[in-house]
């Protein structure tokens, strides 16, 4: 079973904990992980060379998908508009949507180079901030998806979603270390990111559907 993996900090919880959950199972030697951006997860998804993954939200609609996604109640620190620029950013999905249903106009950047940005003392507008405010739900920017071994995935989905898992310092150091910033960022970024979608959760992710239908023809 190959397993697409978000090369993001936001994942980092959850790819922790899938190296503790199947370390001598037997599903854990028949996985075989592709790691990539949100968009290239997305296609390989589509095209069935993945079998279970975090899919942008946007493109999960008609998948079979469980109860765990990554959301932001408020402000995300990694999916920013830069004012004044133009562009989308190639490596997402749902959050070059998000920008048009918002109304707002910009370049989008996202994951770890937005949260860089960020620290840095760059600008940019939350996204998940501004659909905090104008709608008081939660934002969920990606969902588990699989099309392959459900009963699996739906365990692990579980198992992850029921309590809260740390992270071994010497992961925090070097994980940091690789996006060049601090271990005390990484955790203060990581209070952001919920991944358990309950009914707000729910309700703000139809809401957002419905929402992107509504986009004009040529957007």
């Amino acid at each position: 079973m190959i397993f697409g993996s978000i090369s993001y900090l936001n994942l980092l919880p959850f790819q922790v904990y899938m190296k503790r959950r199947t370390p001598s199972t037997q599903f854990a030697q028949m996985l075989r992980w592709r790691r990539g951006v949100p968009s290239a997860i997305n296609r390989r998804f589509r095209q069935g060379r993945i079998h279970a993954a975090f899919i942008s939200s946007i493109e999960s609609g008609r998948c079979r998908c469980t109860d765990l996604g990554i959301v932001a109640d408020g402000s995300v620190q990694s999916v920013l508009l830069l004012p004044g620029e133009r562009g989308i950013d190639p490596a997402s999905a749902t959050s070059n949507v998000l920008a048009e249903v918002l109304g707002l106009q910009g370049r989008v950047l996202i994951g770890d180079a937005a949260l860089r940005h960020l620290l840095s003392g760059g600008e940019g507008i939350d996204l998940a901030q501004v659909w905090k405010e104008r709608t008081g739900l939660p934002f969920v920017f990606a969902r588990l998806c699989y099309n392959r071994r459900g009963r699996q995935i739906g365990k692990l989905a579980r198992g992850f979603g029921s309590k809260e898992w740390k992270i071994p310092r010497y992961i925090l150091e070097r994980e940091a270390k690789k996006r060049r910033i601090t271990p005390q960022q990484l955790r203060w970024y990581l209070e952001h990111i919920d991944y358990r979608l309950g009914w707000r959760e729910k309700k703000g992710l139809k809401l957002f559907f419905k929402r992107a239908k509504r986009r004009a023809p040529h957007s």
